[in-house]
């Protein structure tokens, strides 16, 4: 491991350093709050990117706002209604860890196992959750970007 001009050598693969200082965070909105949690988060934190992504779901009455953030120039505060999300850019798909397992435990005869490869292609622009100890899936649609 080895680091060079700001990118992380680790065996063979490259880092950029910058990839291991954001997170994606996703702040769930009704759509009358939706310009007021927007203005929360970008007095907030610092966006990456200067774009906040909102998405509607025809499964569920709020909007998702996916964002991501510089996690060493932002609040560590974490706001209300907000999860961490994983992101398979290919399919577009969102999920949380604990989705993942679940959607590989569905998925492989109940049994959890982390070398299970996934149909990202079945999940085309969704978002992947847990309620509860089950699986949620929400098929989504880009409502608008917000352009910093």
């Amino acid at each position: 491991m080895t680091l060079n001009n700001n990118i992380l050598f680790i065996d063979s693969i490259q880092i950029k350093q910058e990839d291991l200082m954001n997170k994606l965070f996703c702040t769930f909105s009704s759509k009358d709050g939706l310009e007021k949690t927007l203005d929360t988060i970008k007095t907030e934190y610092v966006i990456m990117y200067n774009k906040i992504f909102v998405l509607e779901s025809q499964d569920s009455d709020e909007y998702l706002c996916t964002y991501n953030i510089e996690t060493q120039g932002s609040s560590t505060k974490i706001l209300p209604n907000t999860i961490l999300l994983h992101r398979k850019k290919e399919t577009n798909t969102l999920y949380t860890i604990n989705s993942l397992n679940l959607l590989i435990k569905s998925l492989n005869e109940g049994v959890l196992d982390t070398s299970f490869r996934v149909n990202w292609q079945d999940y085309n622009n969704t978002v992947l959750l847990t309620q509860g100890s089950e699986l949620k899936t929400l098929g989504t649609k880009i409502y608008k970007i917000v352009v910093l």
